[in-house]
């Protein structure tokens, strides 16, 4: 039994590592750095880092209170609360993109917001706002599993000694659970730079607007383009990696997933 689960681990290690080398060593070198010069391209990295940092720091803010209320509080509707919080997760990101689509572009509150200058739709604010939606159930889980493995007697003893519920909080838990605090943020900004579905769906695939990583890749294998796509597909590989690194790493504190 040991040999064969050591030779069906090496086997799906190798077909893993040779189809992502496959693509990596397509292009020549000076090819493959010719494509990340592009302009295209360029734009495409500096929207997609823009983009993603500010959805990370929203789901962050938005993420904290709703995970310590989840695994701190008792209230009436909590497993319905859990269950629609976590929806997004199961749902196909094209599904999500539609939802969006439809929310802001036929709804009061859609009209409103583009009336005041806050137009979503094929806008790099549709990036931000669906990566925020399709993201946010993940560090939302990541922190309330956080948060779940402090024991809540630290609070009370940080209470006793002079401390306010907020202060506890900040003195205490938050800094106990900063390991998945981190690890929910490499996550989060780590599908957030390769978020496609949702983001095709509501803001769109325009060269040089909407142009994220994932959209770049899209766009240039339909028009034939395979070195830019490559290029686009290499740098996601590698923020892949280094975040599972990242991970890897914190999982030794916290329960990632």
């Amino acid at each position: 039994m040991r040999r064969l689960s050591l030779a069906f681990t090496l086997f799906v290690f190798a077909i893993i590592s040779v189809t992502l080398a496959v693509l990596i060593l397509y292009s020549p070198p000076d090819i493959l750095l010719g494509s990340l010069a592009n302009p295209e391209i360029q734009f495409a990295i500096g929207l997609s880092i823009v983009t993603s940092v500010a959805s990370t720091l929203i789901c962050i803010i938005v993420a904290v209170p709703v995970a310590y209320a989840l695994a701190r509080y008792t209230f009436p509707g909590k497993q319905v609360a859990t269950l629609v919080l976590t929806l997004p997760l199961t749902l196909p990101p094209l599904v999500a993109g539609i939802a969006l689509l439809l929310f802001f572009g036929t709804t009061p509150w859609g009209r409103a917001l583009e009336s005041a200058g806050f137009a979503v739709i094929f806008t790099p604010l549709g990036i931000v706002v669906a990566q925020v939606f399709v993201n946010l159930p993940f560090m939302v889980r990541i922190l309330r599993s956080a948060f779940a493995s402090i024991n809540p007697r630290f609070e009370h003893v940080a209470k006793t000694l002079g401390c306010t519920e907020a202060g506890a909080f900040f003195q205490v838990t938050l800094p106990m659970a900063r390991h998945g605090l981190l690890a929910g943020t490499v996550v989060t900004w780590s599908k957030a730079m390769g978020e496609f579905g949702a983001v095709l769906m509501l803001a769109g695939a325009t060269t040089m607007k909407t142009e994220t990583l994932p959209i770049a890749l899209y766009l240039n294998i339909s028009t034939g383009d395979v070195d830019l796509a490559v290029a686009a597909a290499t740098i996601l590989i590698f923020i892949s990696l280094a975040a599972l690194c990242c991970v890897e790493y914190l999982d030794r504190d916290v329960n990632v997933f």
